[in-house]
């Protein structure tokens, strides 16, 4: 049998080149693999966990303050409230209906401020001031018999008596309104703070809880849905502003801020789901959290 010169080398040059393809795709999965690393590398949030403590839906409830909330992720009793969204670099706080503290109807999975690690006897004043900023996103949510989405409070500035003003007016513990509350509704954020029923209340009726109601609310435009966004509250004595995405602001300046300066106060943030409605649950996820006085 006769072989042509020219298709036998043309048949040795495929084959070398076929050989050193080979040799090129041995190569490609270590570098593969390591794109994957890449893509599969663990995210986690940006939130400093020593000046915090955790309420969850679970005990009585369960709380967990420093330094056990810094190991939160090898706690069992925590894991199902809260827990890292390791893809997204999120820390995923959970509530469903279940265990409420003092002075409420409603569950949460919720950070609680603490300027003295593990105690909750050091707070500020408007007038020494404070700032907090989030990033976050809400995550799965559960709908009412309307098929409306349910309410969630995701961040709030919550009053606090002293001792001397707790003995004043016989209350049995330091618990005063929430001055500010930040809801994620249906889609948008929506803003409530605390107004005096009677602006001629005296120096001790003004510490009571009766004494404060909700102004009529303030909604921003933007609507963040499912999507991240950042918010700002910003304190100083007299003032309260909050911003979303640093383009839309509510500003509040008035007499009632003023008179609110009696007050201590403390950040909180989180999931504070608004139902007691059988199978309700929602998720909200935060990327990062700072506050700063």
């Amino acid at each position: 049998m006769k072989f042509d010169i020219k298709i036998v080398f043309l048949i040795l040059g495929l084959l070398l080149i076929s050989a050193d393809a080979m040799a090129q795709n041995t190569n490609e999965p270590s570098s593969k693999k390591e794109k994957k690393r890449k893509k599969h590398k663990y995210k986690l949030p940006d939130i400093d966990l020593s000046h915090w403590k955790v309420t969850i839906p679970a005990g009585n409830p369960a709380e967990v303050a420093p330094p056990d909330i810094l190991d939160y992720a090898n706690n069992k009793m925590l894991k199902p409230y809260m827990f890292n969204d390791s893809a997204r670099g999120a820390l995923v706080f959970y509530a469903v209906p279940n265990a409420t503290t003092a002075n409420t109807k409603y569950s949460r999975s919720e950070l609680r401020e603490q300027m003295e690690p593990g105690s909750n006897n050091v707070n500020w004043t408007f007038e020494q001031g404070g700032k907090m900023k989030g990033r976050l996103a809400m995550g799965k949510v559960s709908k009412d018999k309307n098929g409306k989405y349910h309410k969630v409070i995701i961040m709030q500035i919550h009053g606090r008596l002293s001792n001397e003003q707790r003995d004043l007016i016989g209350q049995k513990d330091n618990n005063a309104p929430p001055v500010l509350k930040i809801y994620w509704q249906n889609g948008k954020i929506r803003v409530k703070t605390k107004q005096l029923k009677d602006l001629s209340v005296n120096e001790t009726d003004i510490l009571k809880t009766d004494s404060w109601t909700d102004d009529k609310g303030y909604t921003f435009k933007e609507e963040v849905d499912f999507r991240p966004f950042e918010l700002e509250v910003k304190v100083s004595e007299g003032k309260l502003v909050v911003s979303l995405n640093k383009t839309e602001f509510a500003v509040y300046d008035d007499i009632h801020m003023e008179k609110w300066g009696v007050f201590e106060n403390y950040f909180k943030a989180g999931n504070y789901l608004q139902t007691r409605d059988e199978g309700a649950y929602s998720e909200v996820k935060y990327f990062s959290l700072e506050v700063s006085h």
